[in-house]
């Protein structure tokens, strides 16, 4: 990466409006790191919502905004595996189904500049080691899109198991769903439980304080199962842990 290049940050609506301790933990992370961060205010959601439940019309315009308020940036980087999977796997077909060759060069441009958290700082910055601390018993759930969609592999372990201080177990049956899905938790709620169920049971196994994932999707589901089971277990973005330092309170 050049010191000149640009780079911005998607925080997702999911996060901006529920979970704003990751976008901002990202901020803290990239700015340690060197990289100089911009937050376009225009920004809003990547569509995702409305492609996964069948309404790809309403999303097309929710891809021209994308285009035009990223358009200018060499990286963008999300603390999501599930908005950097739709905007890489979902807005060139949006685009064609508009019948805008325009937009669909567009996107072609920019997809493959936008990146989820731990594929910029491996890939892009070339770092594992980024200075984290934190001094805890942790265990790491992929996400389904970062696995399957964006195939981000072991980049995050690489991560958590640079961070001084971590004790960092393996967590049985990592693959598996936790359930969530987005609307699949609502159309299909006792599968969704149930499969969430098997996911709090794993992770309470490994006696982990803290699980951690890159979607605050998939932890919303898998931490409200924990909490109602009164496990003790924290739940806890990827970009949060990565952003804690010896100087953070424990």
């Amino acid at each position: 990466m050049t010191s000149a290049a640009r780079t911005a940050l998607f925080a997702t609506c999911f996060n901006d409006t529920m979970f704003p301790e990751a976008p901002i933990a990202t901020t803290r992370l990239l700015e340690r790191l060197g990289v100089a961060v911009e937050f376009p205010a225009a920004q809003t959601c990547c569509g995702q919502m409305f492609t996964n439940t069948g309404y790809a019309d309403e999303a097309v315009p929710l891809v021209r905004s994308f285009v035009e308020v990223f358009g200018s940036y060499d990286h963008v980087v999300a603390p999501s595996g599930s908005c950097t999977g739709s905007v890489r796997e979902q807005h060139l077909d949006l685009a064609r189904r508009a019948g805008d060759p325009g937009l669909v060069r567009e996107v072609e441009a920019l997809a493959p500049r936008v990146y989820e958290l731990s594929e910029y700082l491996v890939d892009v910055l070339g770092v594992t080691e980024v200075g984290a601390y934190f001094p805890h018993r942790v265990t790491y759930h992929p996400t389904c899109h970062s696995l399957r969609m964006l195939r981000v592999g072991d980049r995050p372990l690489q991560l958590l198991r640079a961070v001084r201080g971590i004790d960092l177990v393996d967590l049985p049956a990592a693959t598996e769903c936790c359930g969530f899905g987005g609307t699949f938790a609502m159309k299909n709620a006792d599968v969704s439980v149930a499969m969430g169920a098997d996911k709090a049971r794993h992770i309470r196994e490994t006696g982990a304080e803290v699980a951690v994932a890159g979607d605050n999707s998939c932890l919303a589901h898998i931490g409200g199962l924990l909490r109602r089971q009164r496990a003790g277990v924290r739940t806890m973005h990827l970009a949060e842990v990565l952003a804690s330092t010896q100087e953070d309170p424990a």
